[in-house]
C-alpha cells in the first residue's frame, strides 16, 4: 500500500486544466526524473513549481505546475505530487504512462481515499463523505456530506462508544472475578445509560429517511384524474412548457420526469397518466405505470379538479393510493372556477378516508395562472425536511445506508442488554451484547473493519480520489 500510484484526478474530456495525482513512497523522486527545471527531491514541501515536463528522451510534453506534499502532511498521509497540465486527453494519458513506465502503478477506484483512511487522515465515515461530496447535486446534499466530512457523524458515534466502553470495561472486570460474585457496574446506571444511547441512536436512524432522500433526490409523483391539471402544475413548477397540456382527457399516456431544486433540495418530479378506468390498451399501461410510480415514491402530490370532483370521489381516489409511509400533499386545482371551495368540504367531519390530511397540506391553486405556487413550493420543502423548511447546519443527519444498518444492529444489541438486565441473566451474556453493540458502532467509523468491507466501500469511488 506504500508503492507509488498514479491517476487522472479531473473529469474525462478536454479542458483548460487537467491534474495527474501521485502518492506513495518514492513518487517525488519518480517525477523528478521528468522535471529538469529543478530538483524536486531537494525542494520544500507544499510548494508549487513551474516548468517543462519531458519524456524519457528529454522531449517536452507540456508546461506544467507541480505541487509537492511530504508525509504525513498530505491528503493520503504519504508523499504526494499533483501535476497540473493542459487538459488535453492525449497530454494527460501521456503523463500517466510516463509515470507508469517509471515504476508507478495505476490507482484503483478510491485508493487515494483508502490510503488516507489507513494512514489515519480520515476515519471511514469521513472517507465515505468524500464520495458523497463529489456526488452532491444540491445545496442540502452538499451540507450533509460536508458536515460528515468534518466529523459530524464520527463525533456522534465516538461519544456513544466512549460512554458504552466505560461500562463494558466494568462488566468485563466482573467476569475476571466471577467466582467471587461481585458487581463493579451499577445495573441501574447501565439501564439509564443504555436508554440514553438508544434515544440518540433513534434520532440518527430517524434522520436517515430525510438524509437519504436529500442525497438521492426526493421522488415526487404528481397524480390525479385525467384533466385535473397535473401537467399544467408540472409546467408551473418547472417554469417551462415541459408537458403537453390539452383539454382532452388522457393526454399524458406515459410518465414525464424532471428535476426541480427548491431551497437546496432536489425533487425528482414525475407527471403521470390520469388515474381512471382506461379506455384503451395504451392508456391502461399508462395508468398501471402511474400506480407503480406512486407505490415507489416518497411524496405524492394529488391534484384534483374542484368542479368535477366531489368529496366521496376524492376520498376513494386517495384510499386507492394510500401507503402508510408515503407523504401526501393535496392540490385543489381550478379554484378560479369555484373560489368558495374549502378544506372542510373535503376533509371535514364527514371525511372517512385513510389519509390524515392536515390543513397545511391542502393547497388551493390555479395552476394555469401559477396562483399559490409559492405555497406549494413551501409545503414541498417542508415535507422533504420534516416540516422545518430546512435543517440546522450543525444537525447530524444520516445519509449512508451502511451507517443506518450498523446503528440498527447496535440498537438491537442494546435492546438485548436491557432485556437481559430485566431478566437478571448472567453478566457473560450482557457483556456479549455490549461487545456486539460496540462492534457495530465501530464499523461505522472504521475502528473495526474487514478487507471485504473496505473493498466494497472504496470500489464505488471514482479513480483519482
Amino acid at each position: 500500500m506504500q508503492a507509488p500510484i498514479v491517476a487522472i484526478a479531473t473529469p474525462a474530456g478536454a479542458g483548460a486544466i487537467g491534474i495527474v495525482r501521485l502518492s506513495g513512497t518514492g513518487c517525488i523522486g519518480l517525477v523528478d526524473g521528468f522535471f529538469p527545471a529543478r530538483s524536486l527531491v531537494q525542494s520544500a514541501a507544499r510548494k508549487a513549481w513551474f516548468g517543462i515536463l519531458t519524456d524519457e528522451e528529454g522531449k517536452a510534453i507540456d508546461e506544467v505546475v507541480l505541487t509537492l506534499y511530504r508525509a504525513p502532511a498530505s491528503y493520503t498521509g504519504e508523499d504526494a505530487v499533483e501535476i497540473s497540465c493542459h487538459g488535453s486527453p492525449y497530454i494527460l494519458s501521456r503523463v500517466v504512462q510516463l509515470c507508469i513506465d517509471a515504476g508507478a502503478r495505476m490507482a484503483q477506484p478510491g485508493e487515494f481515499s483508502q490510503r488516507a483512511f489507513l494512514n489515519g487522515k480520515l476515519d471511514l465515515s469521513q472517507a465515505e463523505a468524500v464520495a458523497d461530496l463529489i456526488a452532491s447535486q444540491s445545496a442540502a446534499a452538499h451540507r450533509i456530506a460536508l458536515h460528515q466530512l468534518r466529523g459530524g457523524v464520527s463525533t456522534e458515534i465516538k461519544e456513544l462508544r466512549e460512554a458504552l466502553v466505560n461500562f463494558a470495561s466494568l462488566i468485563e472486570l466482573e467476569l475476571d472475578f466471577g467466582e467471587e460474585d461481585v458487581e463493579f457496574a451499577d445495573r441501574d446506571e447501565l439501564r439509564t445509560l443504555v436508554a440514553k444511547i438508544r434515544t440518540r441512536i433513534s434520532a440518527l436512524t430517524t434522520s436517515f429517511r430525510l438524509g437519504n432522500a436529500i442525497k438521492e433526490g426526493i421522488t415526487t409523483v404528481i397524480a390525479g384524474r385525467p384533466n385535473a391539471g397535473k401537467s399544467t402544475l408540472l409546467n408551473a413548477l418547472l417554469n417551462e412548457e415541459r408537458a403537453i397540456v390539452s383539454s382532452i382527457p388522457g393526454t399524458t399516456r406515459d410518465t414525464i420526469e424532471e428535476t426541480l431544486n427548491i431551497g437546496g433540495v432536489t425533487f425528482r418530479l414525475v407527471d403521470t397518466a390520469g388515474i381512471r378506468e382506461a379506455s384503451d390498451t395504451i392508456e391502461a399501461i399508462g395508468v398501471a405505470r402511474a400506480l407503480e410510480r406512486v407505490r415507489t415514491s416518497q411524496l405524492l402530490v394529488y391534484v384534483y379538479d374542484v368542479i368535477e370532483t366531489d368529496p366521496v370521489t376524492l376520498a376513494n381516489d386517495l384510499d386507492r393510493l394510500f401507503r402508510a409511509d408515503l407523504q401526501l400533499l393535496v392540490v385543489a386545482n381550478k379554484m378560479d372556477l369555484n373560489p368558495y371551495t374549502t378544506y372542510e368540504q373535503y376533509f371535514g367531519a364527514s371525511y372517512a378516508g385513510k389519509w390524515d390530511v392536515s390543513r397545511e397540506n391542502f393547497i388551493p391553486m390555479v395552476a394555469k395562472d401559477r396562483a399559490n405556487l409559492g405555497l406549494l413550493q413551501e409545503r414541498l420543502l417542508a415535507a422533504a425536511t420534516g416540516g422545518t423548511g430546512g435543517f440546522d447546519q450543525q444537525q447530524v443527519i444520516l445519509s449512508n445506508a451502511r451507517h443506518y444498518d450498523a446503528l440498527r444492529r447496535a440498537d438491537e444489541a442494546l435492546l438485548r442488554v436491557v432485556d437481559g438486565l430485566n431478566a437478571g441473566i448472567s453478566q457473560d451474556f450482557i457483556a456479549m451484547d455490549i461487545r456486539q453493540s460496540l462492534r457495530e458502532l465501530g464499523e461505522i467509523t472504521g475502528e473495526i473493519t474487514t478487507d471485504d468491507l473496505l473493498g466494497n466501500i472504496f470500489s464505488n469511488f471514482c479513480i483519482g480520489k
